[in-house]
Formats: C-alpha cells, sequence, structure tokens
C-alpha cells in the first residue's frame, strides 16, 4: 500500500498545509469536509502536491521535511515553477 505526503493550499487566503496519507482522495474530501481542526477555518482545499511512498515511515521523514525551514524553501520553489 502506497503512502503520501501532501501539501493542500487554501482557496480563501493561500495558506498551505502539509501532512501524509494512505489515501489521499479521502484525505483532501475530510479537508473539504472541515474535520481537521487545522484546516476548517480555511476552506476550501486544493492539492498542489503530493509525493508517494513505500512506507509510513518515509513518509514521515518526508512530511517532517516539508515542515522545516529548507522544506518550505523547497516547497516555495516547486509550487512557483521555478
Amino acid at each position: 500500500m502506497p503512502f503520501y505526503v501532501y501539501v493542500i493550499k487554501s482557496k480563501l487566503n493561500g495558506n498551505l498545509y502539509k501532512g501524509q496519507t494512505d489515501n489521499l482522495a479521502k484525505r483532501l474530501s475530510e479537508h473539504n469536509a472541515g474535520y481537521n481542526r487545522s484546516t476548517k477555518a480555511f476552506l476550501p482545499w486544493e492539492l498542489v502536491y503530493f509525493e508517494e511512498f513505500e512506507t509510513r515511515e518515509e513518509a514521515l521523514v518526508r512530511e517532517k521535511y516539508f515542515k522545516s525551514g529548507s522544506g518550505r524553501e523547497f516547497l516555495k520553489k516547486v509550487l512557483s515553477g521555478s
């Protein structure tokens, strides 16, 4: 079963949220249904980036990286297209 690290962007204010899951479509639906306290106030959300991994451990390491300073810089570059 694959695991995913994903980045969603609020259509309301442009905030980014990073997470990991084993079911990307279901998780995005949960965010947009307001099931997550951290994202509920900034609905709706759109998926802007994801990566696939073989294990949850690999996904968790990558999620932690995305939440670091260098990971945020990486995402900034990727999402801007440069």
